[in-house]
């Protein structure tokens, strides 16, 4: 059976690494799929340059811009919505999803997470200071995390995870490198495992 071509609209506060990978993937029809929107809480996010330039749709939705938490979220809805999304992906979103996105979207908005969840998540538990914690807890290995989100950081249901080892000698800044150069591919693996029906 062929895959069934995901609609993915993505959030993004910074770079988008998984989101650039994602989109780059749906133009190579490596990835059954069509990138709708990216929309950030950064008006200057390198993350809308890039998806503008590869002509996806960009939207720069923030609490400050909209007036408040509220009209954000139901902006971001609408948006998605109007986009045609039916997969929210996060690339590095630093916001709190609103009601609004998440009964919308429910079971179809996935989030990445450098680590083994449940370990090392929640709130706080974000760039650096994941990695700070893992090696602290002298963990042999850590790892990335993709998991469905709903209303608490890091707790929705875990839909694919791969481990990443801690290596003697590691450093935060080369833990984080490590896991950060394997996200975008895995990200990209899990959602054609989607798109085929093998993963939901």
């Amino acid at each position: 059976m062929a895959p069934a071509p995901l609609k993915i609209g993505f959030l993004a506060s910074h770079g988008g690494s998984s989101m650039r990978a994602i989109v780059d993937a749906i133009a190579s029809g490596a990835l059954a799929g069509s990138a709708r929107i990216v929309i950030s809480n950064n008006a200057d996010s390198p993350a809308l340059k890039f998806a503008g330039e590869r002509g996806v749709a960009i939207k720069h939705i923030s609490a400050t811009a909209a007036g408040s938490e509220d009209a954000a979220d139901r902006a971001i809805c609408d948006a998605l919505a109007a986009a045609g999304a039916e997969w929210i992906v996060l690339s590095g979103y630093l916001r709190k999803l609103g009601p609004l996105t998440l009964r919308r979207f429910e079971g179809r908005i996935l989030n990445i997470h450098p680590a083994l969840l449940p370990k090392f998540g929640g709130k706080g538990m974000f760039g650096r200071h994941i990695h700070e914690a893992v090696l602290a807890a002298g963990e042999r290995t850590s790892g990335i995390t993709i998991h469905h989100v709903d209303g608490e950081y890091d707790h929705g249901a875990i839909v694919a995870q791969r481990e990443v080892p801690v290596l003697p000698g590691d450093t935060v800044e080369t833990l984080q490198q490590r896991i950060m150069a394997a996200e975008p591919a895995f990200f990209v693996e899990t959602l054609q495992a989607i798109a085929a029906g093998r993963k939901a």
